[in-house]
């Protein structure tokens, strides 16, 4: 486990940067939570390469041969340079962490530099793959369950809803500040919607109609993913629920925004955090089952559950556009 000096560095990045997760990590046992601090830290160091406002200035080629010498240090093919990267290399090697997902990662933030646009969900997925699934396949590695096999297609569904949330709530500030969209451009035309208009912020009926879409197909991922809370650790699962349930949260306020993302940024605020921990907790002493829970204090409407885990499991691994 890396050093004590090392693991709070890694922590002061995750408190600044990333407050939902943060609080939701505060809830993992000790012996998770530490190494939580130092994947969160290392996800956030290659993000900066190609997001950050410094890297507005950076050349691409400039970006891949950092993000390059990044991809190295994390393999342990180079002595790392930075704090952050030396308890990285440590976590990866105590929880054999597979180079592939390391690979991926950084693939995913190399696609940033070029690729603002997606076509279909499935290229978006693509995307995804490297960018949010590989981050469940990590935070697997280290809450380390008794099936890891069994658990890991729903942590990457779990991954990927976390992360086409974000997507969701933050179109506005993807395209003014990084001339992205992350909507499918498939969804776009079905409703009539052209980059034109999101790129002059201009709300639509139809721009909601896609919003609203995309929403639902976003809450089948939680479907697949929140069902494989159970197969964790039972002092980790408490916390991946209640992450669960403060990032569906932004979809009652993008449905509270009548799906208007263009002009409104949905956010939780401490107190708005407070009340969904105290209304999760309060179902949790009632009833440990994850996903029941989930049902009774998010505010999605899902489907009811299989009975046969396994079905989850093979939808999961099958579920494309």
């Amino acid at each position: 486990m890396p050093s004590d000096e090392y693991v709070r560095q890694c922590k002061q990045i995750h408190r600044e940067t990333g407050r939902t997760f943060y609080f939701a990590t505060q809830l993992l046992p000790e012996r998770v939570r530490r190494p939580t601090y130092v994947l969160y830290a290392f996800f956030r160091i290659a993000d900066e390469v190609v997001d950050s406002e410094k890297a507005e200035t950076i050349p691409g080629d400039e970006q891949r041969r950092r993000l390059e010498v990044l991809r190295e240090q994390a393999l342990g093919e180079k002595e790392p340079t930075r704090p952050e990267l030396k308890a990285f290399l440590e976590v990866k090697e105590e929880y054999d962490i597979p180079d592939e997902e390391i690979n991926v990662f950084i693939d995913a933030m190399k696609t940033d530099i070029d690729k603002s646009r997606y076509e279909t969900f499935g290229e978006l997925r693509d995307y995804m793959r490297g960018s949010a699934s590989a981050v469940g396949v990590m935070m697997t590695a280290i809450m380390e369950p008794e099936n890891r096999d069994k658990a890991l297609p729903h942590a990457k569904a779990l991954g990927e809803a976390y992360q086409m949330s974000n997507f969701l709530r933050d179109v506005r500030e993807d395209i003014i500040q990084r001339n992205r969209i992350y909507l499918p451009l498939e969804t776009l035309d079905r409703h009539g919607v052209t980059e034109d208009q999101i790129e002059d912020l201009e709300y639509s009926p139809g721009f909601g109609e896609a919003i609203r879409d995309e929403l639902l197909r976003t809450e089948q991922l939680y479907h697949e993913g929140v069902a494989g809370i159970r197969l964790l650790p039972k002092d980790c699962q408490f916390a991946v629920l209640l992450a669960s349930v403060m990032y569906s949260d932004y979809h009652t306020q993008i449905r509270e925004y009548d799906y208007d993302v263009l002009n409104n940024e949905p956010s939780l605020s401490m107190p708005r955090k407070l009340s969904l921990f105290a209304r999760t907790r309060v179902r949790w002493q009632l009833s440990k089952d994850p996903d029941r829970v989930f049902r009774k204090v998010s505010p999605l409407v899902l489907p009811e559950s299989p009975s046969d885990p396994q079905d989850v499991t093979d939808r999961v691994l099958t579920y494309n556009d």
